[in-house]
């Protein structure tokens, strides 16, 4: 996966497709982020870099719950692709314990 404005675009419209609101704000978040599941809101630390912006929604977007028949099918290829990183990251921390 490329690690470019138009990557980032996509796995935003992932979310926003799903009724989930990004917002870049100032804060200390330990991880990047900060989930609103209540009001579907995700908060990104607006002063990471645009790479660092592609892992953290990479690493969010499977833990919130995304509908995937609201989706573009664009944007189910591309969560399929998200979940599918996700998992095989799981399994490579799995086979290392």
């Amino acid at each position: 996966m490329k690690l470019n404005q138009t990557t980032l675009d996509k796995l935003e419209d992932v979310l926003e497709e799903s009724g989930y609101v990004v917002r870049y704000e100032r804060g200390t978040f330990q991880s990047g982020y900060c989930i609103l599941e209540q009001k579907k809101v995700v908060v990104l630390n607006k002063f990471l870099m645009q790479e660092s912006r592609i892992n953290t929604l990479l690493e969010l977007i499977p833990q919130v719950n995304i509908n995937f028949d609201a989706l573009t099918a664009g944007s189910q290829k591309l969560y399929e692709e998200v979940m599918a990183l996700a998992e095989a990251k799981a399994n490579a921390t799995n086979d290392e314990s």
